[in-house]
């Protein structure tokens, strides 16, 4: 099979990708291949069921067009400050620039034109004030809502846009390799079901998100496409009742904080504030359960969900983050018996497990229901483990109450983009006519940084094309 341009992943970058090159008025053939679904037949069937399912092949909540953005709280953060580090690559006014335009595209498909966190600025200062007090930094990011449900129906009005304008959506189709000659990618090896077949491409964008970081640092490590080890965060999502987080919720709806607490002076950040939100579960190859987080804009909890994150950072000679992280997470799903562990913060401080009953008579209930009450301790490595606890008491002096007996932490919390793939400013790789784009390449967290990626990389490949 032929085509132009072909992307590996309908996550926001892909997607952006083939966006900007219809509005720039390309005239390549655009093949999009994802390995889930249609996102109008994403379907999670926990709401029927009341427990998670275990999805095969893939998890409905982290494959499919629009890949896991199409079943999170869908937040778009309008900051270069927040989502990665593509400014340090491209600079941050160019950066800036892209976040207006993209975000101008997620209005034209139905955003709510709300914005979160710019109004109150006298609360903000306090806010800020006893974040400096007690030594973390509170990052001002202005946030777009879309919703959980709201943002699969933009993505699915996404979607109707690009196959009503000539663009080949094949799903269920898995890119198994890549196909290389004389330091150049001219396609892809591709399997869709049963079917084996070779893609060959002028061009290959690949945008397999952070579900796909994993199989693509494999892939840089066979054909040797200069990449690097870069981070990898390991953490806990934390659960409190909204009236413990009411002020923050109300002034910026997400508080974006910082620190680098003592012994070990690591980062540690919170990420993903849900007011009102509810714990989710999301599962990845090789049956690793991870927890996660959501938000509806009509649909809402008596909780507040966030999670907060150690980044860690290798030297050599290891080079093995990922797998790192997914073995942290596969112990403590060893000990939740394949579910998520919940323990409070005070058990976790007197040194002892949570149990069910325990759970039961708090103030505090799990969004999550079928979370297994346990020790997360057992699991957690005692440096993100001291890291946490001492981050938890810093964020208290800012939310008072936030570092209460029965806050629940969940676990794992993991987040896989830890592959930092070598690029130039035109997003070049070391191979020929090879692009990386948004969470899978390292450069990029979250909705709005990946779709910015995507409008830049369809930017490019249109300039290719014109010239």
């Amino acid at each position: 099979m032929n085509t132009d341009i072909v992307i590996i992943g309908a996550g926001p970058a892909g997607i952006f990708t083939a966006m900007e090159l219809l509005r720039r008025g390309s005239k390549e053939k655009i093949l999009l291949l994802e390995k889930g679904r249609s996102i109008e037949t994403r379907k999670c069937p926990k709401a029927q069921t009341g427990h998670c399912m275990n999805c095969k092949p893939y998890c409905h909540i982290t494959t499919g067009f629009s890949g896991a953005g199409a079943f999170s709280d869908g937040k778009l953060s309008l900051s270069p400050e927040v989502g990665g580090d593509l400014p340090q690559l491209i600079g941050e006014d160019t950066v800036q620039s892209l976040i207006e335009y993209t975000d101008s595209i997620y209005l034209e498909f139905g955003a709510d034109t709300r914005v979160e966190g710019v109004s109150e600025k006298e609360a903000v200062k306090e806010i800020r004030k006893r974040a400096i007090q007690t030594g973390l930094k509170l990052v001002d990011c202005p946030i777009r809502h879309l919703g959980t449900e709201k943002a699969q129906e933009i993505y699915y009005a996404i979607e109707q846009y690009l196959l009503n304008n000539g663009v080949e959506i094949r799903f269920g189709c898995a890119c198994s390799d890549l196909i290389l000659k004389n330091d150049t990618c001219i396609g892809v090896h591709v399997a869709e079901g049963q079917n084996e077949y070779d893609v060959y491409a002028k061009q290959t964008v690949v945008a397999a998100g952070r579900r796909g970081a994993d199989w693509f640092d494999k892939l840089c490590a066979r054909h040797g496409i200069a990449h690097a080890p870069g981070t990898v965060d390991i953490g806990v999502r934390v659960e409190v009742r909204n009236e413990v987080m009411e002020t923050v919720n109300n002034v910026l709806y997400e508080s974006k904080l910082i620190g680098y607490p003592k012994p070990f002076k690591n980062k540690v950040r919170t990420f993903c504030q849900n007011p009102g939100g509810f714990v989710s579960q999301e599962n990845y190859d090789n049956n690793l359960a991870v927890v996660n987080g959501h938000s509806y804009k009509d649909k809402k909890s008596d909780n507040t969900n966030l999670a907060i994150l150690c980044s860690h950072n290798f030297n050599e000679p290891f080079n093995q983050p990922i797998e790192y992280a997914q073995k942290v997470g596969e112990l403590t799903n060893m000990l939740g018996a394949g579910h998520i562990l919940v323990q409070r913060y005070g058990d976790i401080l007197d040194g002892k497990r949570t149990w069910q009953k325990e759970l039961s008579r708090s103030n505090l209930r799990p969004s999550l229901p079928d979370a297994v009450a346990g020790d997360i301790t057992s699991a957690m490595p005692y440096r993100a483990m001291v890291n946490i606890i001492n981050f938890i008491q810093a964020v208290d002096h800012v939310v008072p109450g936030f570092a209460a007996v029965e806050t629940l932490l969940y676990s794992p919390e993991l987040k896989f983009y830890s592959n930092r793939v070598k690029m130039d400013t035109d997003l070049n790789t070391s191979i020929h006519n090879l692009h990386c784009l948004g969470d899978a390449s390292g450069w990029t967290r979250g909705l709005m940084m990946a779709s910015c990626m995507g409008v830049l990389m369809g930017r490019k490949l249109a300039e290719q094309e014109n010239a």
